[in-house]
């Protein structure tokens, strides 16, 4: 069939079903509706007048008990009230009529100091009444028979300590430990994870085809305290790049490795016999950020020593991405 604009979109209503038995009344509906005009319900087909029943949350209750059948009662929606939907409110009114000698009145709960009552019409003023308890107020002069009192109370927020919108508002002082540490950044970022340099001011001897562990004796800069004794031992899990150079004073053929725990992690490219040439390597290597430790070897096919220097013999490393 064609039309002219948008196809006609049809969605059911929901619709509850329950079967009488003759003798009860009270029935639960899978919504709370807001009235008894937002329901039609039948009863055996019958539409029933919404006098006939009533709606308390989710009871559905006759006046009159429905006759015995199976699924003879139908409750079909008109519409259903919105769910999940958090308000507050900001001023409650609530009205009551006195009786005789009635002094106190049961109020919804209020933040003391915030709210107003009137008596016929007339607001009180602080000494003809006490609110001390959030839940009542006590008139100080008892009321006649149909006076009407009225409370009035607000709901009360406020914003202390506000930080200003602008750059620099919040200094250090105001962290728990004035400092941003590797704990408190996300996942994956490194951030100010442990980093090292450090080189050899002295001649160390090489003996000719053997690889041996290289001495790094001077520090330009170890971050987090982790480097001593030639070897690196990050306290951060992570993941690390280290770099290692060196230089022999003299010729001869190379070849470094980088070592984690006293085993190899990664050889580097073994190079031709060279007049001072220089042997440098560089790997990532994930370190648990307790136990593991990286150090850093060399090979010269003749014994010579090392040529010193922080440009020529060095082993450097930092933290690239966190565990």
């Amino acid at each position: 069939m064609s039309y002219i604009g948008n196809t006609p979109i049809s969605v059911a209503f929901l619709t509850d079903t329950f079967s009488g038995n003759g003798s009860t009344t009270a029935f639960t509906m899978t919504v709370a509706p807001a009235n008894t005009s937002s329901i039609i319900v039948a009863i055996t087909g019958v539409l029933q007048d919404p006098s006939t029943y009533s709606v308390s949350g989710t009871t559905l209750t006759f006046s009159a008990a429905p006759p015995s059948g199976t699924s003879n009662i139908s409750v079909r929606y008109l519409g259903i009230p919105a769910s999940g939907v958090t308000t507050t409110a900001y001023r409650t009114v609530t009205n009551f009529t006195a009786t005789a000698g009635q002094t106190s009145f049961s109020v919804p709960s209020y933040t003391i100091g915030y709210i107003d009552v009137y008596r016929n019409g007339v607001r009180l003023v602080s000494t003809d009444f006490t609110a001390t308890t959030g839940t009542t107020v006590v008139l100080t002069n008892a009321c006649t028979v149909g006076d009407a009192v009225v409370t009035e109370s607000f709901y009360v927020s406020s914003v202390l300590n506000a930080i200003p919108a602008t750059a620099g508002s919040v200094g250090t002082s105001y962290l728990v430990d004035g400092a941003v540490t590797q704990a408190k950044l996300g996942t994956g970022v490194a951030g100010n994870g442990p980093a090292f340099f450090a080189y050899s001011a002295a001649a160390q001897a090489v003996t000719g085809g053997v690889y041996t562990k290289i001495t790094f004796d001077t520090e330009l800069w170890d971050t987090n305290s982790n480097f001593a004794s030639s070897r690196f031992t990050p306290t951060v899990a992570g993941y690390y790049q280290i770099t290692g150079t060196c230089q022999p004073a003299g010729t001869a053929a190379l070849g470094p490795y980088i070592a984690k725990n006293g085993s190899v992690v990664v050889y580097g490219t073994s190079t031709a016999v060279l007049s001072y040439g220089i042997a440098n390597m560089s790997a990532l290597v994930y370190c648990n950020g307790s136990t593991d430790y990286i150090e850093f070897f060399c090979y010269f096919s003749a014994t010579l020593n090392t040529s010193p220097g922080a440009g020529t013999v060095n082993f450097q490393g930092a933290m690239v991405r966190a565990a």
